[in-house]
C-alpha cells in the first residue's frame, strides 16, 4: 500500500499561476491538488472545506489578502501548514505571512524543484526557508519586531522549560544554522540536532524553527 499523496491547495488571484502551479505539481506522483482559490475569503471555506495538507497563499489578493488568511487558518487549525507566495525576496508581506503562522515563504518565479520541495518539506513539518534567508529577513525586520523582555528584566525565563542542551539549540536556530551546521557547533550527528529541534518546538509549542527564531527575537534571547 503506498502513501497518500500530500494534498494542496492553491491561492492566488492569477488563473494563470495557478495553473503553472497545478501543472508542476500534479507531475509528482506523491502530490496532488485539491482545490483553488482567487482570493482569501476563498481560501479560508476551502481549507475548512477539503482540509489540505499544504496551502500555497499568494499575499496580494482582492477581498482579503493573503495574511490575513494565513492568520484566520491558523486560529482556526493551528495544524494547518502554509506556505507564503511572494514576488520579492525578503518581500515585507513574506514576514508578515510568517508571523500570522506561515511556515515559509517561496518566490513565485522559484524552479519547480524549489516549488516541490518546499511543499515536501513543509508536509513533513519543516520549514520552507533558508537558513541564510532567515537571517538576513530577521535582520531587516528586527527593528518592527516587539522589543521582548529578557529573563533578567522580569524574572521570568521564557525558554525555562529547556535544558541547557536544548537552549543551545535554540539559539542556533536563532541564527539562523542548519542543523548540520548546529552539529559542527556542538559536536553532534545531524539526527541528534534533529531530536533535540524537535524537543525544543514540542516544549516551546512552536510550529517549527522559523516559529523558533521569532520567538527568540520575541523573548530577548538574541542580540540585535
Amino acid at each position: 500500500m503506498t502513501d497518500a499523496p500530500i494534498r494542496i491547495l492553491l491561492v492566488d488571484d492569477q488563473q494563470l499561476v495557478r495553473m503553472g502551479f497545478r501543472m508542476v505539481l500534479e507531475a509528482e506522483p506523491d502530490l496532488a491538488v485539491v482545490g483553488e482559490a482567487a482570493d482569501g475569503a476563498e481560501a479560508v471555506r476551502l481549507t475548512a472545506q477539503v482540509r489540505p495538507d499544504v496551502v500555497l497563499m499568494d499575499v496580494r489578493m482582492p477581498v482579503l489578502d493573503g495574511i490575513e488568511a494565513t492568520r484566520r487558518i491558523v486560529e482556526t487549525d493551528p495544524g494547518a501548514r502554509i506556505i507564503i507566495l511572494t514576488t520579492f525576496d525578503l518581500d515585507e508581506y513574506a514576514f508578515g505571512g510568517l508571523r500570522a503562522g506561515a511556515s515559509g515563504f517561496l518566490l513565485k518565479d522559484a524552479r519547480p524543484d524549489e516549488l516541490i520541495g518546499a511543499v515536501r518539506a513543509v508536509a513533513a513539518g519543516d520549514a520552507a526557508i533558508s537558513g541564510r534567508v532567515t537571517r538576513a529577513m530577521l535582520e531587516m525586520f528586527a527593528g518592527r519586531l516587539p522589543s521582548g523582555s529578557s529573563p533578567n528584566q522580569t524574572g521570568h525565563d521564557p525558554a525555562a522549560a529547556l535544558t541547557p542542551r536544548e537552549r543551545e539549540i535554540l539559539l542556533a536556530i536563532g541564527e539562523g544554522l542548519s542543523n548540520g551546521e548546529i552539529g559542527a557547533r556542538f559536536y553532534l550527528t545531524e539526527s541528534t540536532v534533529k531530536t533535540h529541534v524537535g524537543r525544543v518546538l514540542s516544549k516551546l509549542q512552536l510550529r517549527d524553527r522559523v516559529h523558533a527564531v521569532i520567538f527568540a527575537y520575541e523573548h530577548g534571547l538574541l542580540e540585535r
